[in-house]
């Protein structure tokens, strides 16, 4: 059997998961691939082995805001847990890489028969519903620069490196911020020696001294997943 490399398949019994990957197929996340809209039925879900993706909430008339990432960790279109088929937020590739893709209707009914995956999916729903959240509180009470390195954590756990290409313009939409925002709190990290931006590349210099520069959410995100997830 292929290896896995998603944490949550990798927790259900070698049977569930034989079975439930025999319904799956492995396809490349590309670099800005929309893979769901928001308000659209749910056509697949995804596993990811590689690479992230970024929930995005959007209002019309409104620019989006990063609401949640999902990497090996999770998945994508857990509302089919629910038995809801609307996709609730806009996702985007933010991280390109692969994953394993299960067509709804194929995985709803690997949902009915396993109930091993059941419960690992259950956890991960109380987890997500944690992080969600926190995003809220997070936007609210915390400081620019301690949002944008929790931010910074969150990729680098997900697409295991420590450079990333990316603007400020980007970054400030991910966090719904105006770009001198982004540019003073990046600054700030670099003059901290915890990041170095050049020509687009941000390479993350002191993962410890980031973890305490960041708000209390990143820690929290992380105990609760570990709770009940690992």
């Amino acid at each position: 059997m292929a290896t896995v490399e998603n944490y949550l398949l990798e927790q259900i019994p070698r049977q569930d998961r034989r079975n439930f990957l025999s319904g799956c197929k492995a396809v490349e996340l590309r670099l800005a691939q929309v893979l769901c809209e928001t308000g659209m039925p749910t056509r697949d879900v995804y596993f990811p082995t590689e690479g992230f993706i970024s929930l995005v909430a959007k209002r019309e008339g409104m620019p989006g805001l990063e609401v949640g990432m999902v990497g090996r960790e999770g998945m994508l279109g857990e509302q089919l847990i629910l038995g809801v088929l609307v996709t609730p937020l806009h996702a985007v590739v933010q991280g390109p890489g692969v994953a394993w893709c299960m067509e709804a209707q194929t995985f709803r009914e690997e949902l009915s028969r396993s109930v091993a995956l059941q419960r690992v999916l259950n956890r991960y729903l109380y987890v997500r519903m944690s992080q969600l959240s926190n995003s809220a509180s997070c936007l609210r009470f915390h400081l620019i620069s301690q949002r944008l390195a929790r931010w910074l954590l969150m990729s680098q756990d997900r697409a295991h490196a420590s450079s990333f290409r990316m603007t400020h313009e980007f970054l400030a939409y991910m966090l719904g911020v105006r770009r001198v925002g982004i540019t003073t709190a990046a600054g700030a990290l670099q003059r901290a020696g915890l990041i170095e931006y050049r020509h687009g590349l941000l390479t993350i210099l002191d993962r410890q001294g980031l973890e305490a520069a960041a708000c209390s959410c990143y820690a929290e995100d992380e105990l609760v997943y570990d709770r009940q997830l690992r």
